[in-house]
């Protein structure tokens, strides 16, 4: 398997295990040092309680890896996540990811949610003003 190839899957993988609350899994896919951008998440502990946040609000979380690219190290991803939110609104979002990575690793990561359709769709965004 290529350099490319090898990133990609552990980013893919992180996605997934994360999602699916397979915490255990994270250290193997992130190297000691992980970031988080622009959070500050760092380490696999942080990562898993990051997304423990999201699953405790979309239990039934699950995210999948629409498209992927590589440039030398990095991974570029887009990701949708599906789920009902504990509203009883079925929700999805996408998200977009640029990763890091070294030896199979992934060691940084820069990450966009689309927090806004999020909240949109469990009816949490304010009514638009009218002045």
């Amino acid at each position: 398997m290529s350099t490319h190839e090898q990133n990609k899957a552990a980013v893919r993988d992180c996605f997934l295990q994360a999602a699916a609350g397979n915490f255990d899994a994270l250290p193997g896919l992130l190297a000691e040092g992980y970031v988080l951008h622009p959070e500050g998440i760092r380490g696999a502990d942080g990562l898993a309680e990051m997304v423990r946040s999201y699953r405790s609000r979309i239990p039934d979380l699950s995210v999948t890896v629409d498209h992927q690219f590589t440039e030398g190290d990095y991974v570029a991803t887009r990701t949708t996540g599906r789920g009902r939110h504990v509203t009883g609104h079925d929700v999805e979002f996408t998200g977009l990811a640029i990763s890091r990575c070294r030896d199979g690793k992934i060691e940084e990561e820069w990450e966009i949610v689309d927090v806004m359709s999020l909240l949109a769709q469990i009816g949490q965004l304010p009514e638009p003003s009218t002045a």
